[in-house]
């Protein structure tokens, strides 16, 4: 992709508008907690401090609206603690140009490394040096950068005290992402229907099973039916793909045909009865229609073998799905573990050392922004302009590890600035509103971002950058130079931030074939294990598979959203092309999608084992992890052991027509992918 057409996507998608559901209840929410900290802090202590004090409370709001599955009154202490730390230490070296840059970078440079700890943890980080930049240039004596602090961290202390005593909506990100995992699965059982291998994406079963971690607190306040749904909705997931597939499961054309097509149909009602009520946390509903579908004793004369198996266990999980979608309670004990934020520090310091590396794209990112910042507040302290900050805040709060985020967010940064700046200036200047006043119209803009926040970066910096105008304002800034000073010092902050990514880049192209690579080899592990067990049953509840499974899902969404990025880079093709990339996934996805099949039918504990199975895992082990090494050298991977087992198997292996299919469909599904990257050196 050109240079040309690249910043055309980028800047289209930052300038975006998405219709999504608005949530008013907790923008009204977070307004009032800023409402009740500017209000008491301005009649108390004055407008320097209600700025300062508002801006914690303002970003511990937002903190609490990431998409991240911890208490959120503990996500707005973090936020406001650690503004109140970075505002007060900037503040005792904001006197000293060259000491305070030193801080400047450091703490950059860590907001930067703090993307490797998750979004959240990155926004939170980033939002803290943006802030810092404003807020330090508010206290006037290092007592009062002391109060300043305070107040800050009040604010994220009111915060997280309105969303303990004005809850909205207990539980409801939970809720939201197992019921659209149950609605996911309801909707993948009728596609298949009438597209016997429909593919399924699984990101809505990696996200409710983010979702399934709490803390020991939240162990204890977890509705129980948030528990043990998520687990079954894995286990229909292969059934429903058995049942379906006419290469282990029903004829394509007949009765059996038929009444598979009847049994998936009705499967997608309970599921999503299960889905609604999970959602509401209301009792489930379940149709008749699709109960005596699934009931009737006509299953078991009509299909037969692996069909009529994967039919009656079907009909199981259905009914352990909604017994466990049913509103009842729950022990601690039976809660997937999640550390709490203390615990977390370690583990979020060791993920940010293992980005110390020179290829990782998250250092580059903390290398670029650290560099950005300090040119960003030099530039803007020697342009005599005044308000030089502007400029460093605008290239921290849009600069991402990847190419498409920064440059879609600076445009975005930029256009809302310019039209939030200019509307709150023409504001101020026609009506001449008071103190209080322009303390009411900043929280009223804190209400529209809020509530506009996942519809798009551009309509939320609308808001922002009428709120900083109506804040500063508040505090004294004079509004006759904002729309010059701020859109100006926003633009260069914008173009400073996409030069660092032109200059010192982190380009997901080269890297898409180590993606693919490590996609097989997990693919690989995940195949061996599931045949592993028919040399050695253990029951369809195995861990080793579900580890294997979850590591294959985690390879898959990684390589996913590598092309995603690598489709709006600039650069040219230096490891696969579209057409190879494509091509490629579908292999991956049929060789994934094979297993899946055979692990719908592992045998029961005690079952008749297939010892040459042990052989079959072997060969798929050694090939995928051969083949991953050769797409990392650009070599066209070759199958020949794994081939010579397939062979020796139709030749004298076992009477067991599902491995014996499977063997024969994976090693199609591998030479599809060498035919894929074949010629892409």
């Amino acid at each position: 992709m050109s240079w040309l057409r690249a910043l055309k996507e980028t800047a289209r998608s930052g300038l975006s508008v998405e219709r999504r559901r608005l949530e008013p209840a907790v923008a009204a929410r977070g307004a009032l907690g800023l409402a009740l900290v500017v209000g008491v802090s301005l009649a108390w202590f004055g407008p320097a401090v209600a700025a300062s004090s508002a801006f914690g409370a303002f970003q511990a709001a937002i903190a609490t609206f990431q998409r991240s599955y911890r208490p959120r009154p503990t996500l707005a202490l973090a936020s406001g603690a650690s503004l109140a730390v970075s505002t007060f230490l900037g503040y005792l070296t904001g006197a000293r140009l060259l000491l305070f840059l030193v801080l400047l970078g450091v703490w950059t440079f860590l907001s930067g490394l703090a993307w490797a700890a998750g979004p959240t943890v990155g926004l939170i980080a980033s939002s803290n040096v943006a802030i810092m930049l404003v807020t330090v240039t508010l206290p006037t004596s290092v007592a009062t950068a002391a109060g300043h602090a305070a107040m800050i961290a009040v604010g994220g202390l009111v915060q997280a005290g309105l969303i303990v005593l004005l809850p909205v909506r207990r539980w409801g990100v939970q809720r939201d992402a197992l019921a659209d995992a149950l609605a996911a699965e309801a909707d993948y059982a009728r596609r298949l229907r009438y597209d016997p291998i429909a593919a399924f994406d699984p990101v809505p079963l990696m996200t409710a099973r983010s979702a399934a971690a709490v803390t020991p607190r939240q162990a204890r306040r977890r509705p129980a039916e948030l528990h043990g749904a998520r687990g079954l909705a894995e286990r229909i997931r292969p059934v429903l793909a058995s049942l379906a597939d006419p290469a282990v499961g029903a004829a394509e054309e007949g009765p059996e045909r038929d009444r598979v097509r009847e049994l998936l149909g009705a499967a997608g009602a309970p599921l999503d009865a299960c889905a609604h009520a999970i959602r509401h946390g209301d009792p489930v509903e379940l149709p008749p229609a699709a109960l005596a579908a699934l009931r009737t004793p006509d299953t078991g004369a009509i299909l037969s073998g692996a069909p009529r198996r994967a039919a009656a266990r079907l009909a199981a999980l259905l009914g352990d799905v909604v017994e466990t979608a049913e509103p009842r309670t729950e022990t601690a004990a039976a809660a997937r573990s999640r550390p709490t934020l203390v615990r977390l520090v370690p583990v979020a310091l060791a993920r940010m050392r293992a980005e110390l590396r020179h290829e990782s794209p998250i250092l580059r990112h903390a290398i670029r922004v650290t560099a950005v910042a300090t040119v960003g507040y030099l530039l803007g302290t020697a342009l005599p302009l005044g308000h030089g900050y502007w400029a460093p805040l605008a290239s921290v709060m849009v600069m991402r590890p990847d190419f498409s985020q920064t440059y879609g967010r600076s445009v975005a940064r930029f256009g809302g600035t310019l039209v939030g700046v200019a509307v709150a200036t023409g504001v101020v200047q026609a009506g001449q509103p008071g103190t209080y006043a322009l303390a009411a119209l900043a929280v009223l803009c804190a209400f529209g971002m809020y509530l506009l926040m996942r519809t798009g970066y551009a309509v939320t910096q609308v808001c922002v950058g009428a709120y900083v105008v109506f804040l500063l304002g508040m505090a004294g800034e004079g509004a006759a130079q904002t729309v010059r000073d701020r859109v100006l010092l926003t633009l260069l902050g914008g173009v400073l931030a996409m030069l660092s990514y032109a200059v010192y880049p982190a380009w997901e192209t080269p890297r898409l074939r180590g993606r693919l690579a490590d996609w097989l080899k997990a693919s690989g592990r995940y195949a061996a294990s599931v045949v592993d067990h028919y040399a050695q049953p253990a029951g369809p509840a195995c861990p080793d598979v579900r580890e294997a499974l979850l590591e294959a899902r985690g390879s898959r969404i990684a390589w996913q959203e590598g092309v995603a990025r690598a489709g709006h880079e600039p650069v040219r093709h230096r490891g696969l092309s579209h057409a190879a990339a494509g091509d490629a996934e579908h292999a991956l996805a049929q060789f994934g999608r094979v297993a899946m099949l055979l692990e719908a039918h592992l045998p029961e504990r005690g079952a008749p084992a297939v010892p040459e199975a042990e052989a079959l895992a072997e060969a798929l082990r050694r090939a995928t992890e051969r083949g991953a090494k050769e797409l990392r050298e650009r070599k066209a991977p070759r199958w020949d052991d794994l081939r010579e087992t397939v062979a020796a198997w139709d030749a004298a292996g076992p009477d067991h027509f599902l491995l014996r299919k499977g063997a024969v469909l994976l090693l199609e599904a591998l030479d599809e992918l060498s035919s894929a990257v074949h010629g892409e050196d």
